[in-house]
């Protein structure tokens, strides 16, 4: 199935996150779990990697790719079995961002959309109060127009990254009297005079920070309204497809990691004389839970397909967000149950699933409420339909597939002048001798010129010979004399199209260690 939707640039992108991950991340969960919050340089490093914003357009400092490299990206999320972990970037990439990418001002989107794919700004939606949770329409936060103001009154809950957070789409009424025509988006930062954050105590998603927000004559500029006053429902009923979606490839690899720890545990655990995946009551709820992950994995590309060619359909992501919600807290349950008493200890992963798991039927739109749209779209025959983008030149298409560069026949820096190939091999040299043996070979192809790096003894050595190798990169003399230098990492090269790899991907994949 993945060969299907994933191309090799895709995989070579999931294994380069992946690794992230595992060194950056995952040792250190337990730690921001206990601490009950995720420390803002790691989004930091992921923005320095190019892991964030990547369907974002490049003139914000986005990789303008398909929506797969997203999909790869919540998948490698949902890896990592920390809810909180994985909702603080999914909130600010997918839940809070696009509205302001595609809705909001140039000024909107110049002062805020570069910090959030960089890292460095941390956003979030404000739509649930304490009275109206689901019912949108009758909010009552309002935004009282007053000359070049809005004066904001009313409060927000349950809101992720409401302490730690920068800014908030809001939502509010700036004409109560309207209704749903009535409701518009605000971008109210979190510094603002009259805006206090309480942080709340939570089940599960210990790592990431869930906050009430009171807004009490908060003055906020015009300007921070996100496109048209009174048109801010329907940007949510938009945008809420999206923040659906991008929970779905998580699930399912949550889903599937929690089936990878069970079987590994049932093969070492020993009962009455024997592996208790030989006991066929487990092996059989084993066999149930895969299928249906494994059915679910395939609705989940088929909902993603459809999004990211422009396709609208509220029908089939309300149906994925209910079954991938709730399939989601049987297997949490039931793989919990394989690990008999040692599940219910924190020191083992399931607990952590099983407490982080049980919002997924209540946050993005609860069960209840995905069966009533599912209902009314099927047995009365209502229909959605997307809202209009006001950016220009804006449509519901898919962001621009990834296009990978030619062979490059330049040898120059850019500026005109030659670079010598002596230099070069001197430029990597260091680097690559220090970096861990490739294993194999590798080939750096400039147009005119070629370099030759011998990972196959005991040290990478770096020549100027020529040569077949397991694996040829082609790229400008100029960018590769950036990737030396730092100022281009390997991995947005890539993904960029500034660099085309021909043969062993896998050597491509230790491109990072090389350049690191």
């Amino acid at each position: 199935m993945n060969s299907y939707y994933f191309t090799e640039e895709h995989e070579l992108f999931r294994q380069s996150l992946r690794t992230f991950l595992e060194k950056e991340a995952i040792p250190h969960i337990d730690k921001w779990e206990e601490d009950r919050k995720t420390p803002r340089d790691i989004w930091k490093k992921m923005g320095d990697m190019g892991f964030l914003g990547l369907s974002y357009p490049e003139e914000y400092g986005g990789m303008g790719l398909d929506y797969f490299y997203d999909v790869v990206f919540n998948e490698e999320l949902g890896r990592c079995n920390s809810g909180g972990f994985a909702i603080t970037q999914q909130v600010v990439q997918y839940m809070s961002g696009p509205y302001i990418l595609k809705y909001g001002s140039d000024y909107l989107k110049k002062k805020y959309l570069p910090g959030i794919i960089a890292g460095e700004i941390i956003s979030s939606i404000g739509i649930t109060e304490p009275g109206a949770g689901s019912d949108v329409q009758n909010i009552q936060t309002k935004a009282i127009r007053e000359g070049d103001h809005y004066i904001v009154n009313g409060s927000k809950t349950f809101i992720t990254n409401g302490v730690y957070g920068d800014f908030v789409i809001t939502v509010v009424k700036t004409d109560p009297s309207k209704g749903a025509s009535g409701v518009s988006l605000l971008v109210i930062e979190q510094s603002m005079e009259g805006v206090s954050t309480r942080k709340l105590k939570k089940l599960g998603w210990h790592s990431s920070d869930t906050a009430e927000i009171s807004f009490d004559n908060v003055k906020v500029p015009v300007e921070n309204l996100v496109g048209e006053e009174g048109r801010g429902f329907y940007y949510l009923m938009n945008g809420l497809q999206l923040e659906r979606i991008c929970g779905l490839p998580a699930a399912v690899s949550a889903m599937e990691k929690a089936l990878e720890v069970s079987l590994q545990y049932m093969s070492e655990r020993q009962a009455f004389g024997k592996p208790i995946n030989r006991f066929q009551v487990l092996r059989h709820r084993v066999a149930q839970m895969a299928s249906e992950v494994e059915a679910l994995k395939a609705f989940t590309y088929t909902c993603s397909k459809m999004y990211a060619e422009g396709v609208y359909d509220v029908k089939l992501c309300s149906m994925a967000k209910l079954l991938a919600s709730e399939l989601t807290e049987k297997v949490a349950t039931q793989c919990l149950q394989f690990f008999g008493g040692y599940g219910f200890m924190e020191e083992y992963p399931l607990a952590r699933m099983y407490r982080d798991c049980r919002v997924g039927t209540i946050g993005g739109g609860s069960s209840e409420i995905m069966r009533e749209i599912i209902s009314k779209m099927i047995i009365e025959d209502v229909g959605y339909k997307a809202a209009p983008r006001t950016d220009i030149g804006a449509s519901n298409a898919s962001p621009k597939p990834l296009k990978m560069q030619k062979k490059s026949n330049e040898t120059s820096n850019g500026n005109g002048a030659t670079m010598s190939i002596d230099n070069l091999v001197a430029g990597i040299q260091k680097q690559a001798a220090s970096a861990k043996p490739l294993g194999k070979t590798l080939k750096f192809d400039m147009g005119g010129q070629q370099l030759f790096i011998d990972g196959t003894g005991d040290s990478n050595v770096v020549s100027a010979d020529g040569g077949a190798a397991d694996c040829t990169v082609n790229v400008s003399a100029a960018d590769f004399q950036a990737l030396i230098s730092g100022n281009l990492n390997p991995m947005s090269a890539f993904m960029s199209g500034k660099i085309k790899v021909d043969g062993d991907m896998g050597v491509a994949m230790k491109l990072q260690s090389l350049f690191g």
